[in-house]
């Protein structure tokens, strides 16, 4: 494996773990009661918050709903298809 796969193969991973903590983020909007500081919730949260906080002071809740992880999964999403997806950047240069 050269370093284009290996990057191709880590930025896949990582892309898609994220988008599946911002769905998991997503779900945890319903639930405002919960304790994000806790044991499993905290597995979501920690690696989540640093790109939500900000995006936050930028985009205002919506009808009391927080859109911003709505925002992140398309965010981690395209940049999914741009990178490594079946036409995406690293994808060509490994052909």
């Amino acid at each position: 494996m050269n370093g284009i796969e290996v990057a191709n193969l880590s930025l896949s991973i990582l892309l898609a773990l994220m988008t599946l903590l911002f769905i998991f983020r997503i779900v945890l909007t319903w639930y405002p009661q919960a304790e994000l500081n806790r044991f499993p919730l905290n597995v979501i949260a920690v690696p989540t918050e640093p790109f939500l906080a900000p995006s936050r002071k930028i985009v205002p809740p919506i009808g009391g709903v927080d859109i911003t992880p709505i925002i992140w999964v398309g965010i981690c999403s395209l940049l999914r298809e741009i990178l490594v997806g079946q036409q995406g950047l690293l994808t060509m240069m490994m052909r």
